[in-house]
């Protein structure tokens, strides 16, 4: 009795916390319950036909010439067919709602160290093992690592995502519960991974304004600015005809011309390459004069950078 009870309160599932867990959960039903069900059907075949035609005492082995059946040859290779085909379509339409972010989703970013989460709101808030979100509410992450592979994974979400060195990855969800759930890295990055732990945060959205307006820094915009100063950035990259870098404002999300023909969209990843490998993607018309900043800035010092190039716009602004 005491076994059953215990039994009877361990949960078969993390607890579901965002848009996308039900969904996920109901593939993974569906492809355990046909696995299961073809599992059984095949082991009772193969116990049936194993002591039907077993050899007994005093019987000669024969076989006697089979004569094929099309209808079910047919039948058994349709119905399998039907069944992984409909599963692919079903995973596919999971991934692409997986993968794309809502328009309106909003943007945090999440930088992975040994061992910890070092999360950077837009606006200024920092958390470390920690993610505060309003419920009901898209969020799109954009996660990069400062030194291994990490995993930014949270069960009760149904999400996970690689934190990659040098590259940006990205991951987006939609609370629907308030409360605290846990937050893991997935992937074994050194010593101290098992404390690599932390938790996200949900509240209503007054609550999560409230927060938000609680703590007084500057900006990644302003910060972004700051360096953007501080590295005389805009000796080069000024809004004034013959300077000798291309003008920035506008310049995210536009497509640019490089000088081997090709063309690349200026998303956060080429913002960040040109800012640390200026040398690989040379806009047409411009000489290789821009320096490497690798080593001088961090990886918050770039996502700041980036910030500050957004925020610059495609019309003139007042500083």
């Amino acid at each position: 009795m005491i076994s059953c009870a215990i039994l009877a309160q361990l949960p078969l599932f993390p607890e579901r916390a965002s848009t996308m867990a039900p969904k996920i959960d109901a593939l993974f039903i569906f492809l355990l319950a046909v696995s299961g069900l073809f599992t059984l059907l095949i082991c009772a075949l193969i116990i049936t036909f194993a002591l039907r035609y077993r050899r007994k005492p005093g019987r000669v082995a024969a076989t006697s010439h089979v004569h094929s059946n099309l209808r079910l040859e047919l039948l058994w290779t349709a119905i399998p067919l039907v069944i992984a085909l409909s599963a692919f379509a079903w995973g596919a339409t999971l991934f692409v709602d997986y993968a794309i972010a809502p328009e309106d989703a909003r943007t945090v970013y999440v930088v992975g160290k040994q061992w910890m989460w070092k999360v950077q709101h837009p606006e200024g808030r920092k958390e470390i093992n920690e993610l505060h979100i309003a419920r009901g509410y898209p969020v799109r992450l954009t996660l990069v690592s400062d030194d291994v592979i990490h995993s930014f994974y949270v069960p009760a979400f149904r999400v996970k995502q690689d934190a990659l060195p040098g590259r940006y990855t990205s991951l987006w969800f939609e609370a629907t519960r308030t409360g605290e759930f846990d937050l893991f890295c997935a992937e074994y990055c050194g010593t101290n991974h098992s404390k690599m732990i932390g938790k996200i945060v949900v509240l209503e959205p007054s609550d999560f304004q409230k927060w938000l307006a609680g703590q007084k820094d500057e900006t990644l915009a302003q910060k972004g600015r700051r360096l953007f100063e501080q590295f005389a950035c805009h000796s080069c990259h000024s809004e004034q005809s013959g300077s000798r870098g291309p003008n920035l404002r506008g310049l995210p999300g536009s497509t640019v011309t490089l000088q081997s023909g090709r063309t690349a969209t200026a998303d956060d990843a080429y913002l960040r390459e040109s800012i640390l490998n200026p040398s690989v993607q040379l806009v047409d018309a411009y000489e290789n004069i821009m320096p490497t900043y690798k080593g001088q800035l961090d990886e918050e010092g770039v996502i700041a950078l980036i910030e500050h190039i957004k925020s610059l716009g495609g019309e003139e602004q007042t500083p």
